[in-house]
């Protein structure tokens, strides 16, 4: 059975291109609910407008489904909370210049 930990590995190898940070560090996933082999994911955006929401959804659903033990993957977008730069890990804030 996979557990959080594996799906938050798996989730760190999703990077978003426009950054050039992976969703994890960016503070983009707010949830992960596991029953059996079934992860449901709710992960935000940077931006509302972002050109490249389906790439990452899709990434992160790909991502999540590559996990031993995973038969179902789903990835929702969701809004609230509003995602703003304190999500971030502090290595992120370091890397982009703005701790």
């Amino acid at each position: 059975m996979p557990t959080q930990d594996d799906v938050l590995q798996a989730l760190s190898t999703v990077i978003d291109p426009e950054i050039g940070l992976a969703v994890t560090d960016l503070g983009l996933i707010y949830d992960i609910q596991i029953e059996g082999g079934e992860v449901a994911v709710q992960m935000t955006l940077t931006t509302m407008g972002c050109p490249l929401a389906s790439r990452l959804l899709q990434d992160a659903k790909d991502a999540v489904g590559r996990v031993q033990g995973v038969t179902e993957a789903r990835v929702e977008l969701v809004w609230d909370p509003p995602w703003n730069p304190s999500m971030m890990s502090d290595e992120a804030r370091a890397r982009l210049g703005i701790l």
